[in-house]
């Protein structure tokens, strides 16, 4: 049986996603306040060890809650508003949770390394904070670090998640072949839909059949290589467990759109449907772009899987894998029913194709 996907710890791939990203937000706000104490944050006098310590544990569990606040409040709140709106709105928000960061690292440094008594070090952080020089430090240090972890964010969802790293590292600034799950996923019957719905309404039908599906996509550990009007193609490593989650994605984004099948049905007066088709093997995965840096993937197999979700249209079925694919992964045979050997656009022979009963 194909269950879900929450193996590790009970998290699934997208609550593992936000937590390393919370993570890193986390340990690179320390660093760099690490960085800004040893360059004379401090009094000569009071950079001990101690202080280093207690410092940097304070910043880190609270930068790991300001993390929180990104990925998960403030992103939930302004996810329909422009970026710059967002980016504005979240900066006023978090600069005031940074007046209550500088307070807790003042208060405490002074309580607890320089033995002030509790009113003694409250006195102190009022006296600081009424110079406009101080204020106007810490504001401008607290901006840059919003403004580089709100960029970090919507690069890296930008690129898909992992992809900005790739990018940044240069992982692929060499074209390297890499064996993998390809999987075409698009909308049934788009045409007539999009003459019934009309331009506008007909965009916003396919952003919210996007988002839905892509949120199974995403909790499944699955990349998105690309969007392309009502398309989504989508890679995972060929391993065993990725063909599972390949296999589940698209089993949670169908209970996702029938979650949201009375909103479709009062908002659009249709239901979404989708189509998949699947491959496996080797692709050519390497850096393109000038001015829009991207990763991009070629090769035979993303041209088969393509053809495989074009042909269920042809077969009359909404999910096919080929031989191959069910060749990698273990499914059980009322999970599958072969469809023959099929002829298909551009290919010189014909491959067994394979109905998925899932």
């Amino acid at each position: 049986m194909i269950e879900n996907s929450e193996t590790y710890y009970g998290l699934s791939g997208l609550s593992r996603y936000r937590l390393r990203t919370m993570f890193v937000i986390a340990v690179f706000w320390t660093l760099i306040d690490l960085i800004v104490v040893l360059l004379g944050g401090f009094q000569p006098e009071n950079l001990s060890v101690a202080a280093l310590f207690l410092r940097a544990s304070i910043v880190f569990v609270l930068s790991f809650g300001m993390g929180h606040l990104f990925i998960f409040t403030l992103r939930k709140i302004f996810r329909k508003y422009p970026l710059w709106i967002n980016f504005l709105s979240k900066s006023g928000i978090l600069l005031a949770g940074a007046l209550i960061i500088s307070f807790i690292l003042n208060f405490t440094n002074n309580y607890f390394i320089n033995g002030y008594t509790a009113s003694e070090a409250l006195h102190h952080f009022v006296k600081e904070s009424l110079h406009l020089k101080w204020l106007l430090q810490k504001t401008f240090y607290w901006l840059m670090l919003f403004l580089v972890t709100q960029l970090y964010i919507e690069i890296n969802e930008k690129y898909s998640p992992g992809v900005f790293i790739d990018i940044l590292i240069g992982k692929y600034f060499k074209p390297k072949v890499e064996h993998r799950i390809i999987m075409f996923l698009d909308l049934k019957d788009s045409t007539p839909t999009a003459e019934k719905l009309g331009h506008v309404k007909y965009f916003l039908f396919i952003r919210e059949f996007i988002y839905h599906i892509s949120m199974a996509i995403i909790e499944n550990e699955g990349r998105i290589y690309q969007y392309v009007g009502d398309e989504i193609v989508v890679s995972w490593s060929a391993t065993k467990n990725n063909f599972r989650n390949c296999l589940v994605s698209i089993i949670e984004a169908r209970k996702n759109i029938q979650k949201k099948s009375q909103r479709f049905r009062r908002k659009y007066h249709t239901i979404p449907e989708f189509r998949v088709g699947l491959h496996v093997g080797d692709v050519t995965v390497g850096e393109v772009g000038v001015i829009k840096r991207d990763l991009a993937m070629s090769g035979d197999t993303m041209n088969t899987a393509a053809r495989i979700r074009s042909a269920c249209n042809e077969l009359n079925q909404k999910y096919i894998a080929s031989a191959d694919f069910i060749a990698f992964g273990d499914l059980k045979d009322f999970q599958k029913e072969s469809l023959g050997i099929v002829d298909l656009k551009g290919k010189a022979e014909g491959i067994e194709l394979f109905a998925l009963k899932i």
